[in-house]
């Protein structure tokens, strides 16, 4: 059923009444954070929400204003890159179902006897769609990075490849025949490719104007772009007192472990007037950057929303989550990417104007410099900013979200 944002409301309409969403997701930060404000909002409008996520997240869940459900995962740490198999599909395939085999039995007995009205779920978590086949309600996808709305021969043409590749390969077999009987356990009396392929409906968080070919993507996708709120579980940060411009500097929960590229940026910005934030992560030791000019800070993390909200430039992984945060506090970026979509969103801030993309393998102090100083003086950068922001204004975020959720609870 095709679906278009509606007009943003902003509160329950009087004959909706109070429903009980389950929201599942998979426990990582980029993955989670996008979801909060919707949560949020939801609650407002007097609904209860159930969040199936790790207890890592209470705190945010909390917040948020949900109830944690939580589940013991059996995923690789997402704070550590290195240790997914993402050069091996079959790897890759086989741990999201073993994730959902471990976790489905304590879902159910944490639902049955307190069955939702919705569900929304991240697209990798593969239990939800199961579950809501189960109760038979309705199911919506939430996506936090851009999707794919292939053609059906495009899509018949992508796994003829794919099959052709991995068909006779014995692990490949046996991941399908685990996952068949996963789905016959639910009674899902339909192929492995349609229940792992496009969703009937999807909101994703980013606004249209942002996802890689916008045009080619069909209704079946709400855009409802950016859905940010505070976030007092992330802490405080003290601005400084001087009028110095503020650059920050952050690779991600996952790809922070990266000493020669922060003594880079120090190298390049040292006793300059910029006043430089590092986040440098959980699995870097500070005491290796060496001692730190006196314009210069150090963090393990930081609460983003506020550094931005003062932050002049920003060098980033070009995260999903960090990219929709610049934009929408207009904030130029110079993106250094390393895995994944990060890619794809550094080619998209190069080719809309937001700022620049600079290989990681490229990285010196000197192109450091030369690139935040280029992004920051450019007119055409601010004006490019300017327009994202009013795309993303319009697209209305976590109130059209909870609207367009509504629609599908009525």
């Amino acid at each position: 059923m095709p679906w278009k944002p509606p007009h943003p409301s902003g509160a329950r309409r009087p004959d909706q009444p109070p429903a009980h969403i389950a929201l599942f997701n998979i426990p990582a930060y980029g993955h989670v954070t996008p979801t909060l404000a919707i949560v949020a909002e939801l609650v407002r409008r007097g609904h209860r929400v159930s969040y199936a996520i790790t207890e890592e997240f209470a705190a945010q869940i909390a917040s948020a204003g949900a109830e944690l459900v939580p589940y013991a995962t059996t995923l690789p740490s997402a704070k550590r890159a290195e240790d997914w198999p993402s050069d091996d599909p079959v790897a890759m395939a086989s741990i999201a179902l073993d994730e959902a085999v471990a976790i489905l039995p304590g879902q159910l007995a944490a639902f049955d006897h307190d069955r939702p009205d919705l569900v929304l779920h991240d697209f990798g978590a593969l239990t939800a769609r199961w579950l809501a086949h189960r109760w038979n309600v309705p199911a919506i996808c939430l996506s936090s990075t851009h999707v794919s709305d292939a053609l059906p021969e495009e899509r018949a043409q992508q796994l003829k490849g794919l099959h052709a590749l991995l068909d006779g390969e014995p692990r490949w077999e046996e991941h399908r025949l685990r996952f068949r009987a996963f789905l016959d356990a639910g009674g899902l009396d339909l192929p492995i490719d349609d229940y792992t392929g496009l969703p009937e409906r999807c909101l994703v968080v980013l606004p249209r104007e942002f996802q890689f070919n916008h045009e080619d993507v069909g209704d079946r996708f709400a855009f409802v772009g950016p859905c940010l709120a505070e976030r007092e579980f992330q802490g405080e940060w003290q601005a400084p007192d001087d009028d110095r411009p503020v650059l920050l500097v952050a690779l991600g929960s996952a790809g922070s472990n990266q000493p020669e590229f922060y003594r880079q940026c120090i190298e390049a910005f040292k006793d300059s007037e910029w006043h430089v934030v590092l986040a440098i992560g959980h699995e870097l030791d500070p005491a290796v950057l060496g001692p730190l000019p006196g314009n210069v800070e150090t963090h393990v993390s930081v609460p983003q929303l506020r550094v931005l909200a003062r932050a002049k430039a920003f060098i980033t992984h070009a995260g999903m989550g960090s990219a929709l945060e610049a934009m929408s506090h207009g904030v130029p970026m110079v993106a250094v990417p390393q895995v994944n979509d990060q890619f794809v969103n550094a080619h998209q801030i190069e080719l809309l104007g937001l700022g620049r993309h600079l290989p990681l393998a490229e990285v010196s102090a000197e192109r450091l410099r030369e690139a935040v100083h280029a992004v920051v003086a450019d007119p055409e950068v601010s004006a490019q900013l300017a327009v994202m922001r009013g795309h993303i204004e319009q697209a209305g975020g976590a109130t059209t979200a909870a609207d367009l959720i509504e629609r599908f609870l009525s």
